[in-house]
């Protein structure tokens, strides 16, 4: 062992960015010929041909294109119903158990030991302890974890501190946020993340109620976007915590290099879906399923037969999108994200590690992943579950 290096039940512009800057820099420029009053006449200087031309810039280098380079690697096995993967910037690795309500700690030597156990835990069917996010400390307060679980009544978000080094973390106690987001025996949803604008994200599913994923105004089948205490983000469409809507049972969020949000989506019995998120965007669910062509709704951007996916935990390295495959027991790749190309798809590792659950960029350009087989659902084999890594490589063409 190296050291480190279920089944099926906001985009920024970088056009704007760039008007933004231009109009901030004519705005100084303005502002300093007032006070100074006009310069004396000077030779206008020759442009440089390194130089770009006022308003312009080079252009974006895109982002590589990866795949799979070689044979999964394990680096800790022995993990019960694992769901969600949480790499620390101090180095620190954490994975949720769904069943147990633990969150442990995987050591460099692939052991393990549990940093906290989640107080209120009620699971149940899909329901547990879900998803992780990390939120730094500011000064005023410590580092925090955040977990989304199921508990007798609800689902929701909690907060606790995080102490100690690598190796030696611990967790607090437990604050909530955000309760009252709908429970059922599926569909709950539950994955968490802090996006690039610095609020978090959280997927949650119908639990059963189809027609709720259709009302702007409920919590079920949701993305919904929050400040760190829990409350309405600004600028969020509704002026309330969604920030889209028409969801099933979305249980995978990323952005990519130009700040767009992608979810990976449980369909019914036809389609899987990706999506990429906008805000105010209705995906449709229960009206349509999969790619339907209504103007009424946003099709996603790939999908694929429920036997095929089943898409749980989603990452996106380089140009890539990564997406975890519970029933089809497979790795996807689909790219590129960016480009506005055509994106293409392809299956790994099929059959090969069983049900996967959650993916995550590594630490050094390499890919980790989660096998989820002692769910209840999967064949364990011995050892599971287990936490991968696999090196990454750009792809020839």
């Amino acid at each position: 062992m190296q050291g480190f290096g279920g089944a099926h039940g906001g985009a920024r512009s970088v056009g704007s960015r760039r008007a933004a800057s231009v109009a901030i820099a004519i705005a100084t420029l303005l502002a300093v010929a007032a006070c100074t009053g006009p310069p004396a006449p000077s030779p206008s200087p020759s442009p440089s041909p390194s130089t770009p031309a006022p308003g312009t810039e080079p252009p974006r280098t895109p982002p590589p294109v990866l795949q799979p380079s070689g044979a999964p690697e394990v680096i800790a096995e022995g993990l019960d119903a694992p769901w969600s993967i949480l790499r620390l910037p101090s180095g620190g690795v954490l994975v949720s158990e769904r069943d147990t309500a633990n969150i442990v700690e995987v050591l460099g030597d692939g052991s393990l030991r549990v940093a906290g156990t989640v107080p209120g835990v009620a699971p149940g069917g899909e329901g547990g302890l879900l998803g992780l996010a990390f939120l730094p400390g500011d000064g005023d307060r410590p580092d925090l974890v955040y977990a989304y679980h199921t508990a007798a009544s609800d689902n929701r978000i909690v907060r606790m501190p995080l102490t100690g080094a690598v190796g030696s973390l611990a967790l607090g106690g437990a604050e909530p946020i955000l309760t009252g987001i709908p429970k059922a025996g599926n569909h709950n949803g539950g994955r968490i993340a802090f996006g690039p604008d610095g609020f978090l994200y959280a997927t949650t599913g119908d639990a059963g109620d189809r027609d709720a994923a259709q009302d702007p105004g409920a919590l079920a089948g949701k993305i919904l976007r929050m400040t760190p205490d829990g409350q309405a983000a600004p600028g969020n469409p509704f002026g309330n915590l969604t920030w889209s809507f028409g969801h099933r049972n979305p249980q995978g969020i990323a952005w990519d290099a130009a700040g767009d949000l992608w979810a990976a989506e449980f369909g019914q019995n036809a389609w899987d879906e990706l999506n990429r998120i906008t805000p105010g965007g209705n995906y449709g669910w229960p009206v349509v399923e999969g790619q339907a062509g209504d103007a009424r709704f946003t099709d996603p951007v790939a999908q694929w037969g429920t036997d095929e996916a089943s898409p749980s935990g989603l990452a996106i390295v380089g140009d890539t999108l990564f997406l975890a495959a519970l029933r089809g027991e497979r790795l996807w790749t689909i790219a590129p994200a960016t480009s506005g190309a055509p994106l293409a798809t392809a299956p790994w590792f099929v059959g090969e590690l069983g049900r996967l659950r959650d993916m995550t960029a590594g630490p050094d350009g390499d890919l980790w992943f989660i096998s989820n087989n002692t769910d209840g659902r999967g064949s364990p084999r011995e050892g599971d579950d287990r936490l991968y890594r696999v090196p990454l490589a750009p792809t020839s063409g």
